[in-house]
């Protein structure tokens, strides 16, 4: 999608006061939005849809709107929205209807307020590229996310395969569940919990995500008064 038809939806279209997500999909492949809101915020498209390739489309937030965002990838669903994905489902429904993704997906968190927190997560795993970028907003205003395709590199001990091919890859918690790996039990906080072998490869490739519990100080960002483009299949930052 063109920036400059992004700017025109994003500041041409809605008001001053209101806070827009424009999600794109940059794939080359039908990608299936799922969206969960916290906190009785506005569901964003049904809770999921639909989005072909090149395709984008914007979505108007209430105040003080958290939640998540995550592609949803190969779905089958019948004419009453029954039906499953191979990745990120949520529920075996097209609208994700209060229910998160299946693990392991790449997450876009955002929480608006003052102050706009966002990130993009791979602490429970990867199944797509993805970005959040702020557009317009005053401070860090960073784009956060990984553009690299983890599935080429991801270790066997971490893959997720469907006819052969590595469709998502998992966590280092995910696969294995211990303490030292999820930060949890006597290694729950920063001093005792450090990133894995697993986590630091996955931090190499994407430097602007969340790798593991703690990884707050290089994959937590801020902005005040920002609009948002997330951006499944990203090219660049």
């Amino acid at each position: 999608m063109a920036w400059a038809l992004a700017l025109m939806i994003l500041f041409g279209t809605y008001g001053a006061g209101a806070t827009v997500f424009t999600i794109v999909n940059n794939c080359a492949y039908t990608v299936w939005p799922g969206t969960l809101s916290g906190n009785g915020g506005t569901v964003l498209g049904d809770g999921g849809f639909a989005l072909p390739p090149g395709k984008s489309v914007p979505f108007t937030t209430s105040a003080g709107w958290s939640g998540r965002i995550w592609g949803r990838t190969d779905c089958k669903f019948d004419d009453t929205g029954k039906g499953s994905c191979i990745t990120g489902d949520c529920a075996n429904t097209l609208k994700c209807d209060h229910a998160s993704g299946v693990p392991p997906a790449t997450l876009a968190e955002l929480t608006l307020g003052d102050k706009d927190f966002y990130d993009v997560s791979l602490v429970d795993g990867y199944n797509l590229p993805l970005t959040v970028t702020p557009v317009g907003g005053t401070g860090v205003c960073k784009t956060a996310g990984c553009v690299s395709d983890l599935r080429a590199s991801c270790p066997a001990e971490l893959s997720i395969k469907n006819e052969g091919q590595v469709t998502a890859c998992k966590s280092a918690c995910l696969a294995f569940g211990t303490p030292e790996y999820c930060c949890t039990g006597e290694h729950a906080n920063p001093q005792t919990c450090s990133p894995s072998k697993y986590s630091k490869e996955f931090k190499k490739a994407c430097p602007y995500a969340y790798t593991y519990a703690f990884d707050d100080p290089s994959s937590l960002y801020t902005c005040s008064g920002a609009n948002y483009i997330i951006t499944f299949c990203p090219t660049s930052y």
